[in-house]
């Protein structure tokens, strides 16, 4: 069965199970073309949030689909691939911020979306890229504030809204390959395009950067600028997207010192064959233990509410 067989039976099946499709950014194309939504955390947590289908197959990572299971409780959600990771996840376990947030009562855990559903448990509040900064400035200022588990946000955050903050020392591995020099032999090769990058890269590439920005704002930027050519540092799914919807511009990937194949291996993981299994036989299903999910709940829901307002 070809691609084009292959995405009608997607298709198919999604009608049959009453199933919606949720894709991030940085999925294949042959993913995001099936999709009901491909968008960014915030974008898919708000269409999970909403949703009316009774099937939930979440193209993304495993933190994602657990965040569509915490807020959709009696439906079923699926992720593709049971080993599509996080390394940034990863790199904060529940275990170490119960740890942290004993020594203070007056600690309010910003928590980046990227983690496990038990350290959004042990959190305050969730927020995104695209809603980290509106999220920061919304607490009070008596209060210390520990954002997890990404530096290199939580640097940014940090410099957006002037708050103090302690920053847990995580990193995502794909956007901290872009380094200083390979993004300025990139613009010596392209001098007339911008520099779009996500937030996760470090300072050194931050500061080189036209526009600092969420995987969903890099849509309205790079539409609403003069420019014609773009030079995008962040995961290479999202240059997919930027194609399919701004197609009368050029989207150029930012090379790492090694080459311009910013792929992060969890993310292509999720394959379209995998997708149809999944709603062939309603597996692999997310399972989110009650105690928990009702406990991330609480911040989740804040971050959907002070996003809103």
């Amino acid at each position: 069965m070809d691609t084009k067989e292959l995405q009608e039976e997607v298709r198919c099946l999604k009608r049959e199970r009453n199933a919606v499709i949720l894709a991030h950014n940085y999925q294949v194309r042959e993913v995001q073309e099936v999709a009901d939504f491909v968008g960014d955390s915030l974008g898919l947590a708000y269409q999970a949030h909403r949703t009316g289908a009774d099937w939930i197959v979440f193209c993304g990572v495993h933190f994602m689909a657990e965040t569509a299971k915490i807020l959709n409780p009696e439906k079923k959600v699926l992720l593709p691939d049971l080993e599509a990771g996080c390394s940034l996840a990863d790199s904060c376990s529940a275990e170490e911020l119960a740890e942290v947030r004993r020594t203070s009562d007056r600690l309010f855990v910003v928590t980046y979306v990227n983690s496990t559903a038990s350290v959004k448990a042990l959190s305050d509040v969730v927020c995104t890229s695209g809603n980290a900064v509106t999220i920061v400035n919304r607490i009070p200022p008596e209060y210390e504030i520990l954002f997890v588990p990404d530096q290199n946000l939580g640097e940014w955050v940090k410099q957006r809204t002037g708050r103090k903050m302690r920053l847990w020392q995580g990193h995502c591995y794909v956007h901290v390959e872009f380094t200083h020099a390979s993004l300025v032999r990139m613009r010596q090769l392209h001098p007339g395009a911008p520099v779009v990058a996500h937030p996760e890269c470090d300072a050194a590439v931050r500061m080189l950067a036209d526009e600092i920005c969420s995987t969903e704002k890099m849509v309205d930027f790079c539409r609403k600028s003069p420019a014609k050519s773009f030079i995008i540092a962040t995961e290479s799914g999202m240059l997919h997207r930027l194609g399919r919807e701004i197609p009368d511009k050029a989207f150029l990937p930012a090379p790492t010192e090694r080459c311009a194949c910013a792929n992060c291996l969890f993310m292509k993981k999720i394959t379209l064959e995998k997708v149809c299994r999944s709603l062939q036989s309603g597996e692999p299903e997310i399972v989110v233990p009650r105690e928990i999910a009702e406990r991330a709940r609480l911040p989740i829901q804040r971050m959907l509410d002070w996003s809103a307002t």
